[in-house]
């Protein structure tokens, strides 16, 4: 997910015209009934941000239970005799072992090991798969891989449209809507539903570092109504509307598409080389450049920062860092956690530089701070939250 959809920052900002241009949700209009104050717009799509303001929405988030409209994460489906050969042809992740139900975290690799996408994939059969989409037009790259390579498989964006319900109170919203299998429901499964009559896919996923779930609407013509019954199921759950939190996702060090990744990234460098997989007999697009990168370290490494001094707002560009005055890196996010009641960050830095209680100096807009490499997580070290099975 991008820098821009986080919303770190909390200062004026000039205002957004809607457009035709821009596609809507089917959530967009309860959205704006229940007050969202902000958006961005992600793969051509108008996306919420913030509510009340993003502090206060993150500690509806870590306290209680939120609900974001993140239709935007579109879903590339993948269909045809070739489903399975060409899913894997996209990522350098091996997925042979991945079963009907269940979901993984992939990276999508271009020829030269760079990074495309960091969607969630999804296998609904065996010749079906969907790829939750961060920001890209990934769709346009893998219909060009399969025309050139003639590929027996169909690539779509279907009647697909997610929200998230996340937080430690999701689980009893869950349950008040689907039951007892909310509780048999494990970490990356997902199971189809229906609310009310409404065709749902539900799995235990989501960005937000804490327990919670994804809500997958499959006919836009419901958005509106799928929307007030999981905010009405909320209600003894303290429920609100929110949008995907920069502050939560930076303390769970949950890395952003297009702000801390790209076609100018590695695997290597983001410190995501448990993704890829190099054994004999797997092939994928990627392939060759990944396994010459993995003979010699990576020139940049991926590491957490805490940033000394006052508040800073969100970062709206890569800020840069120092050491001696030379450059060595740059800050690909940040922001102020006032449950740390610190600036935290993520940085890209030369590798020789990467190690604990390193001192750099960070240029932030002209302010500049000592910024120190400390371990990630920031916060929920062994990110039991999302996983928990309670």
């Amino acid at each position: 997910m991008s820098g821009d959809r986080d919303g770190a920052g909390t200062g004026a900002r000039p205002g957004m015209t809607f457009s035709p241009r821009i596609r809507k949700s089917p959530y967009f209009e309860a959205t704006r009934r229940w007050g969202c104050k902000a958006y961005t717009v992600y793969n051509h799509m108008y996306l919420p941000v913030y509510y009340e303001s993003p502090v206060a929405d993150f500690w509806r988030l870590v306290n209680d239970v939120a609900v974001w409209d993140v239709a935007a994460q579109r879903q590339l489906q993948i269909e045809g005799p070739d489903a399975a050969r060409f899913t894997q042809h996209l990522t350098c992740r091996d997925i042979s072992g991945c079963r009907i139900g269940q979901a993984k975290y992939v990276l999508l690799t271009d020829e030269t090991g760079g990074i495309v996408n960091d969607p969630i994939l999804l296998r609904l059969a065996e010749d079906r798969f969907w790829l939750s989409l961060a920001d890209s037009d990934a769709l346009l790259w893998a219909k060009g891989l399969a025309a050139g390579g003639r590929w027996a498989v169909s690539l779509t964006l279907p009647d697909v449209s997610p929200m998230q319900v996340q937080g430690p109170r999701s689980v009893g919203l869950m349950r008040d809507l689907f039951g007892d299998r909310i509780d048999n429901l494990e970490y990356f499964r997902f199971f189809e539903a229906e609310v009310d009559g409404i065709p749902v896919l539900v799995s235990r996923t989501g960005w937000s570092g804490e327990r919670g779930y994804e809500v997958f609407l499959r006919d836009s013509r419901f958005g509106d109504d799928l929307w007030e019954r999981i905010m009405a199921a909320g209600r003894p759950h303290n429920v609100a509307p929110g949008g995907p939190s920069a502050i939560r996702r930076i303390e769970a060090a949950m890395l952003s598409y297009g702000a801390d990744m790209g076609l100018g990234e590695t695997p290597f460098e983001i410190g995501l080389d448990r993704l890829v997989s190099l054994r004999d007999g797997l092939d994928y697009l990627a392939k060759p450049a990944l396994q010459a990168m993995s003979q010699v370290p990576p020139a940049r490494r991926m590491v957490g920062l805490e940033i000394a001094g006052d508040p800073l707002p969100g970062n709206e560009h890569r800020w840069r860092l120092s050491e001696s005055a030379k450059p060595v890196g740059k800050i690909t996010s940040a922001v102020y956690s006032p449950r740390l009641e610190k600036n935290i960050a993520l940085a890209l830095v030369e590798s020789e530089l990467a190690d604990l209680g390193r001192i750099l100096t960070a240029d932030c807009d002209g302010a500049v701070r000592s910024a120190e490499v400390v371990p990630t997580p920031f916060f929920d070290p062994r990110k039991s939250l999302a996983a928990d099975r309670s």
